[in-house]
């Protein structure tokens, strides 16, 4: 018991010194702006704190040497989350073509040919097949499938998976897989469509990038040295994040999305402030004053570009990092209100029961059985 209370205690210190305010009554606006000592250095990286607090985590990482004729359908993934990270709320997927060529689509789409170079990614849990040729058909059923994602997270599972008809189209795909939060708000999953083809982008350093990480991990498979499968699976994601960034840097200037807003040099500095304080007393006037526009111009470029308006948005990540933090910590309840900016645990609770469906404690409690 004394364990809890001094965590609880330093969780409520903590929020005291990130600035935490009462946001069940509206800010009244007065007084300095939020930032005006902020350095350029006090700006967290918005990208990176997303993928931390909804928990991007590694769970199968595979080089696939495959030969014509072959072909994989991957059913949706709420199928065999529960096999590769039980209590995984969504599953990832994406594939790197490291030499040759295959075609991939989602089910029932046109396939679409992908060469040396090209990343197929599907975000949001679609099922998916892909081939050595458009019109291979699929004759594995669906529970022998099943079976090689629960080997493939298993510690019996091979460093490099071997298929095909032995002919001559020979193709040397990544695969990884990813669990990560999807409830009750990820933003980068909301950015992203249903399926990216992203295709090589020839000297530029993106692209090395993403090759030194697929030549790193191809070396550890080959290697297998102790620890390797753990050293392939942070590399799962961190591949996963290069190719965001590549995803990020394909945008054009008439793109929107949380993505596009990053970049933006009005809807990215106010995502940061909001990042990097979520528990200050946040209006949209105060907001406006720390990024240095008129409370219009801020509502309507965040607006048009994330989606949605700027205090709707905090909201959603607040609630986001409770449920991190009611997962992950012992405090009380009270405590994790406190520190994602609620002084009132009620109007804590009825926010996050409006926004995930349960009470804290409950969610709390479910997360943990998971």
């Amino acid at each position: 018991m004394a364990g809890r209370h001094d965590r609880s205690s330093s969780l409520s210190a903590r929020a005291s010194r990130m600035g935490a305010r009462r946001i069940d009554a509206p800010a009244s606006g007065s007084g300095p702006a939020v930032a005006a000592h902020e350095s350029p250095g006090d700006r967290v990286d918005v990208l990176s704190d997303v993928l931390r607090n909804v928990r991007l985590t590694g769970v199968v990482f595979f080089p696939m040497d495959a030969s014509s004729p072959w072909v994989d359908e991957i059913p949706a993934a709420s199928e065999f989350a529960h096999l590769v990270l039980p209590g995984a709320q969504h599953v990832v997927s994406y594939h790197i073509v490291r030499r040759g060529g295959c075609w991939a689509a989602l089910c029932g789409e046109t396939p679409v040919r992908l060469e040396a170079g090209d990343v197929f990614v599907v975000p949001h849990g679609d099922p998916y097949t892909m081939a050595s040729a458009p019109d291979v058909p699929s004759t594995m059923p669906r529970e022998s499938v099943l079976e090689f994602f629960q080997l493939m997270a298993s510690a019996a599972a091979p460093l490099v998976v071997t298929e095909g008809g032995g002919g001559d189209e020979r193709a040397q795909v990544i695969c990884g897989f990813l669990g990560c939060d999807i409830r009750p708000f990820n933003p980068v999953l909301e950015a992203l469509p249903r399926v990216l083809y992203l295709r090589r982008s020839p000297g530029t350093k993106a692209n090395g990038r993403l090759f030194q990480l697929v030549d790193l991990a191809l070396g550890e498979s080959q290697e297998r040295q102790s620890g390797a499968r753990c050293v392939l699976l942070h590399l799962s994601e961190l591949l996963f994040v290069e190719v965001v960034r590549r995803y990020l840097n394909s945008l054009s200037r008439e793109h929107t999305g949380w993505l596009a807003g990053l970049r933006d040099p009005i809807a990215g500095r106010a995502l940061a402030l909001l990042h990097t304080r979520p528990s200050d007393a946040w209006s949209l006037e105060r907001l406006a004053r720390a990024v240095g526009v008129s409370r219009s111009s801020l509502a309507e470029r965040f607006h048009a570009l994330v989606g949605q308006p700027p205090m709707r948005y905090l909201t959603r990540w607040r609630l986001q990092l409770a449920c991190r933090l009611l997962r992950d910590d012992a405090a009380k309840v009270s405590a994790v209100a406190l520190e994602v900016g609620y002084h009132s645990e009620a109007a804590f609770s009825r926010a996050f029961k409006e926004a995930v469906g349960t009470s804290p404690a409950v969610w709390r409690r479910q997360g943990r059985t998971a």
